[in-house]
């Protein structure tokens, strides 16, 4: 086997100037980008770079799933040249570390899928993916009044503020679900279509720095004609109501709408799809 494999970034479509883009791109490893292309078919092009095999391999790139440091140095090198590319063409986003045993297993592939991944790129072209997360912050919704406990035994006392707090957190998640119902009747009026993605917790959450609880975390494919008026619409989801927020980013390329596509035996030995 080579000590250098295939790595691929995205399927795009051919445009004008587009392998002269690509040609200043750096990606995993600090690795030039090149150009794979459909010899059947010019119009279709997989973005590619070489990377080292031994990091790539089944065993060691779990070892390195784990290392948060590597992980981000690979990810943000794959989504720094699905940006860049992002800029001239549609492209259709591939996984983080997908590779493959060389150029010529990798153009096998963009062969074997040209139909599904025209389709696809047909789809994408001229839209962006918006995320959107809603937050939860009882804190910071205004306290009912109290109610008096000086004359109630602790025990009493204790379960009547008990339960004045239970009231709180439930009126801000009732009003987060107005939120969210706001911002899905935007979806509906100015998006293409939505993913809806599992909430962050833990390390995900600590590393965005978002404060309160994230309670919704979807991706809208919006057309790039309607961005304007789905953030205007998203942006004031949560207007009048205390303890909720709404937060939008991009826009991305559209990594959430990206159809996934059987690797099994494209990519290296060892290696996941």
């Amino acid at each position: 086997m080579s000590d250098l494999l295939t790595y691929a970034y995205a399927v795009v479509r051919s445009a004008e100037g587009l392998r002269e883009a690509t040609v200043p791109l750096r990606g995993v490893a600090d690795s030039p980008v090149s150009l794979v292309t459909d010899t059947g078919d010019d119009q279709l092009g997989l973005v590619v770079s070489h990377v080292p095999g031994q990091d790539f391999q089944e065993d060691t790139l779990k070892q390195h799933l784990e290392d948060l440091e590597w992980l981000e140095a690979v990810a943000r090198a794959h989504h720094g040249v699905i940006e860049a590319l992002g800029e001239h063409t549609t492209v259709l986003p591939l996984r983080l570390a997908t590779v493959y045993l060389d150029d010529d297993r990798a153009r096998e592939v963009l062969e074997a899928g040209r139909t599904m991944f025209a389709e696809r790129l047909a789809r994408l072209s001229e839209h962006v993916e918006w995320g959107v997360k809603i937050y939860v912050e009882p804190s910071a919704a205004p306290a009912a009044p109290a109610v008096p406990t000086a004359d109630l035994p602790p025990g009493r006392a204790y379960l009547r503020n008990r339960r004045q707090q239970q009231s709180l957190r439930d009126t801000v998640y009732q009003a987060a679900q107005q939120a969210a119902e706001r911002v899905e009747t935007a979806g509906r009026k100015h998006a293409s279509d939505r993913v809806l993605h599992r909430v962050q917790q833990g390390l995900l959450a600590d590393a965005g720095g978002a404060v309160g609880e994230n309670v919704v975390n979807d991706a809208y494919l919006v057309p790039l004609k309607r961005c304007d008026d789905f953030l205007a619409d998203v942006t004031h989801a949560a207007d009048g109501l205390d303890g909720v927020r709404v937060e939008a980013t991009g826009p991305w390329a559209p990594y959430s709408f990206a159809m996934p596509f059987d690797e099994s035996g494209g990519a290296a030995e060892g290696a996941p799809p």
